[in-house]
Parts: C-alpha cells; structure tokens; sequence
C-alpha cells in the first residue's frame, strides 16, 4: 500500500499545471515543450497557444461509420441470450433472421492538418492537429502563417522527436499570409539569402537561435559586472572627441538642413552631373561618327570638323568634372559654428574615454551601448554600427584587467552552454559541430599569453602558409586569426605592443618602445577584446598628444582627470557581435544583429 501511495504522489508532483504567460492570455510552447517530460504532464489540459506555422502536412481521413440504433429484436435477445437458442432451433439458420444494426452511410472525407508552429520562445516546434470540420483551415495552412487557437494537450500516438500535440478546438486568431509575394515560404534559404529580408528573417529557426543566444550573452554580462562591484553607467553616442584617432566616424550636423546654400550646392551638383552625362554621350557619338568618316576614306572636310567637335566637347566635359569636384564640400572648410553644437560632432566609436571620468570617481564601471565607425569595408567582420561592452578600473594595472576579462568571458561562456543548451544544439548542428566545444574549452583552460614580440617570432616560424603581408610589417588580421584558429586553437592574449601602433591614452613603459596593452584574439571571431592600462602620467600622454599631431584643445577635459587626482585605472573593450560570432561559429557578422548595418546597407 506504501508503495502504491508513493508512486500516485510521484505521479502528482510530476504533473503540473499549465504555466500562463502574465502578459497574455495564452500559454509560451518553452513552457510545454522544454520541460523534463517534454509536455507528458500537461496531458488533458485545455491550453491557448500562439505562434506562426513553420511546416505542414496534411491528410485525409474517412469520417468514422454511425451505427444504427438498437433494434427491439436484439436488445431482447441481449437480455434473455435463452430466446436466441430457441429461436435458432426452430429456424435453424442460426438465427440469421435477426437483425443487426448497420453501417450507416460513409460521410465524406475529413481533411486533417497537422501543423508545426513556433512561438520564438524555443527551438523546438509544438505540433497542433486541425481539421476541416473548422471553417478556418485553409487560410492557416501556409508557412509564416500567425494562428492564436485554443485546445487540449495530448499525446502523439506514435512518438518519436516530440511526445504532445494540441488538439484544437477552436481558432482564436490568423493572421494570413500571401504565398506569392512572401520570401520566406520555402524551408530550406541561406543566411545570404535571408539577409535581403531582416524585418522577416528572425522567424528562421537559426536567426531566433542566434537572437536567444544574444540574450542569454547580454543578460550575463551585466550579471557578471553586478556580481562584481562594478556600476553600470550610460555613455554619450554624440560625442566631440575622435578616441580612436584617424578613424572614419560618423558626422553629426544639421548643416544640411538649415542651410539654403548647401541644398543649392546639392542642386548645382546635380544639375552639373546631368549635364556631365550628356557631354558623355554625345562624346561617344562623336567618336562613332569619325570613325565612320575613316572608314569611308571621303569627305576629308567633314572629318577634321568631327574631330575639331570631339576635342570641344572633350574640353567642356574636362571643366563640368571640375566644377563637380568642387562642389563636394569638405568638412575641414565647414563653418561649424553655426553648427548644433557650434563645433564638429560624431556618433562615438568608443566611449572609453569618457568612461575613465568616472572610473576616477566611482572605482569600477562598465558600460553597454552602441558604436559607429564609418569605415567601408565589406569584411565579413565589419560593421558601420555594432554593439560593445566597456569596462574600467580605478587601482588597477594591466595584469588585474586581463584577469578581469578572462574571468568574464568564462563567465558568460558557461552562461551560455547552461541556458542556450537547445540553441547551442542547434547551432552545432546545423553550422559548427565545434561550437559547443569551444565554448566548453573556455571554463576548462587558461587563454595562452604571449607578448607581441613572442607572437611574431611565431608566425616567422611558420613555413606551411604563406601571408598576405610579412609579419615584420606589424600583426594583421589574418595573422591573429592564423595565431588562434591554426596554432593555439582556443583564445590567445597578445600583449606589450609596439607603442606606435596603439593610441596616445595607453600608459608607455620604461622601455619607451612598448605600450601596456593586450588583445584577446578568439577562434572564428578575430579580434575580440581590446584592452590596455590608461597613461596616468600628464607629461607623458602631453608627448604623446604633441607626437601624434593631435589638437590638444580636444583632448583638455581628458588631460583634466591627470590634472586632479590622477590614478593608475585600466580597462577593455569587448565586441559583442565578435563574441557571438565565438559562442554560434557564425561566419558572417552581418547575421549575429537584428539590423546590420554596412557601407551601401541601411534600408530597413
């Protein structure tokens, strides 16, 4: 009886009620599909479930026959079962004069759809079985369809992947789909291809993948620096300081719009090009016409006033590009104070800068935000706008922060295996088998460390590839990329650079050659993290400000944090879209943000 009892409160416990989401009226799949019974226990529960059809199948099934009622005969017969022997001795046809109840007439077929819809909750697909008995079901029939419906959860009578379906009995909502001008309704498309389409594609089963990964990646951050004494500020987009230094930022002016002189530039330089083009033109009719005139060896008169009308129509093209030219307008010989703010601005590449005034205030701080580079590479590592995670420490060198770093993206990594394993599945599935290894290999191992000069004399051994550029012309891409895919296979730190090849900000050491700053490099990432201890000294980072051509007016407010209270602080730059393209073994990184935007891409 002990026994019996335990197994029926086992059973109890197991058996849960239906999770409702708290801001809707229907249940998430996640909470039926990714418990440990894998939904075994919400078996006979009525439930609302949403999401959009990602496959389908259908079949007809014949309705099943109706019995007639009971005849008189055969319920006598079924309660004095003596009656039938009499009755088959005196007939002795056993009893086939009694009649029996007959099929009634076979209704028509029944058409069942068996449809797999996906909420974004998880990767796996809830099963949801309706048939034509429902007015609705040919208009959710097609992929990308949106259907809101209520049933009862059962079990799949022959399970194999998944063990429970809903049985509908009632469609609550759809949303249709027009298959023809829909680009999404084929099952099998590219990232490529996918990528045409961003405000679409995250329906695709590895875009939802990567965005969950992106989620559990972001929340985990934050974790880590709030578990570590760190406070989360908010940085400037706009700034009016170049922290890189010689890069291509974005300019941010309202120049374009208040001033009538510009929009006339605009329209003269329109105008000029269109009359550049039909110089063009009639330049190459010209050409055909002397050559004609060649061919036919007559009328040597015609040909010399051909030629004579090329070489005008060559000289006035020759001014109209000119004065193209000159219409451009350059930003150096902008009159900004009539500006919005009455000097030069940009979308920020970094903020560390301004992120370092308030380490020198409140010790340990991070921040999350976006940055913009205006380079136009079409790298499959670039992004005129991507996402980065700045950290600084008051008190601390350059050993403290590589700890710091190190101890992050461990922490993030394990993050990710243990609330992304579905995802992390799947990715390793369908795009890296190695993904979920990788990430494995980070809590198992220590990152190598090597300084520049070790990482050169490295690459200098290496005989079985050859590179783009030599390695004694300073560390490209493909040679950091070569140092953590081929020779360390895991994530490498190289440190002491060249001070010549960093910014002006990084502290110098006593060499007067080398620079405290180090990168992490990472399989199938590249670069993805930068980081170096801040020159605390003014006369130091005054010479290197002087050495560099910089204008020291710019950089004054910087100077100041030297000027009052200076103290040794470090700290990093993580890309967050790098790190993605770590954890899922993406190769593109145009497809590890919602919206990627590159040079000639920005439409949607």
């Amino acid at each position: 009886m002990a026994s019996e009892e335990g197994a029926v409160l086992d059973a109890q416990q197991q058996r849960q009620s239906v999770e409702w989401f708290k801001y809707s009226k229907r249940v998430v799949l996640r909470s039926i599909l990714c418990r440990e019974d894998k939904g075994l226990g919400l078996v006979g529960e009525r439930v609302v479930v949403g999401g959009w059809v990602k496959s389908r199948k259908e079949k007809a099934e014949k309705c099943p026959a109706e019995a007639q009622d009971e005849t008189w005969c055969e319920a006598l017969f079924s309660r004095m079962p003596l009656l039938r022997s009499i009755a088959r001795i005196l007939v002795g046809n056993d009893g086939a004069f009694v009649p029996r109840p007959a099929a009634g007439p076979a209704k028509s077929e029944l058409v069942v759809a068996y449809l797999r819809i996906n909420d974004g909750s998880c990767v796996a697909n809830l099963q949801i079985v309706v048939d034509s008995s429902m007015s609705l079901l040919g208009q959710v029939m097609s992929i990308g369809t949106s259907i809101l419906a209520k049933g009862v959860v059962e079990k799949i009578p022959s399970p194999g992947k998944y063990v429970v379906q809903l049985k509908v009995e009632k469609i609550l909502h759809v949303g249709i789909v027009d298959i023809k001008k829909y680009p999404l309704a084929k099952t099998r498309l590219t990232l490529e291809f996918i990528r045409a389409y961003p405000h679409l594609r995250p329906r695709r089963t590895m875009v939802a993948s990567v965005n969950r990964i992106r989620n559990v990646l972001s929340y985990a951050t934050h974790m880590f620096f709030q578990n570590n004494g760190f406070l989360y500020v908010h940085m400037p987009i706009i700034t009016t300081t170049d922290s890189r230094v010689c890069s291509k930022m974005f300019h941010v002016t309202t120049l374009f719009s208040k001033s009538d002189d510009m929009e006339k530039l605009i329209k003269t330089s329109d105008d000029e090009h269109i009359n550049l083009e039909v110089v063009k033109a009639a330049i190459r009719e010209k050409r055909n016409r002397i050559d004609e005139l060649k061919r036919s060896d007559s009328n040597k008169e015609a040909l010399i006033d051909a030629q004579r009308d090329l070489q005008k129509a060559n000289e006035l093209a020759l001014q109209l590009e000119k004065q193209q030219k000159s219409a451009f307008v350059k930003i150096g010989e902008v009159d900004f104070s009539n500006d919005f703010f009455s000097c030069p601005a940009y979308l920020s590449f970094s903020m560390k800068l301004h992120l370092e005034s308030y380490a020198c205030a409140l010790s340990s701080v991070y921040t999350f935000g976006p940055i913009f580079q205006a380079d136009e590479s079409q790298s499959p590592r670039h992004l005129a706008e991507m996402w980065m995670v700045e950290a600084e420490l008051a008190f601390a060198e350059l050993e403290d922060v590589m700890n710091c770093v190190e101890d992050l993206l461990k922490f993030i990594c394990h993050s990710v295996l243990e609330n992304c394993s579905d995802d992390m599945t799947f990715m390793s599935k369908y795009k890296d088998k190695d993904c979920i290894n990788r990430l494995q290999s980070i809590g198992s191992s220590s990152f190598a460390r090597i300084t520049y000069a070790e990482a050169v004399e490295v690459l200098n051994q290496v005989k079985d590839q050859t590179f783009e550029t030599k390695v004694d012309q300073g560390l490209s891409e493909e040679h950091e990329s070569y140092l953590a895919d081929k020779i360390y296979r895991r994530p490498v730190i190289i440190y002491e650079h060249p001070k010549e090849v960093k910014p002006f900000y990084v502290h110098v050491k006593d060499d007067g050659k080398t620079a405290s700053t180090f990168d992490i490099i990472a399989p199938k990432a590249g670069v993805l993290v930068r980081g170096s201890q801040k020159e605390e000294r003014i006369d130091m980072i005054s010479k290197r400000i002087e050495e560099l051509g910089l204008p020291q007016e710019q950089y004054d407010w910087y100077l100041d944090l030297r000027r009052h209270g200076t103290v040794k602080h470090s700290g990093f730059s993580l890309g967050f879209e790098k790190m993605i393209m770590f954890a899922t073994g993406l190769d593109d990184i145009r497809d590890t943000i919602p919206f990627p935007r590159t040079h000639g891409s920005a439409n949607t």
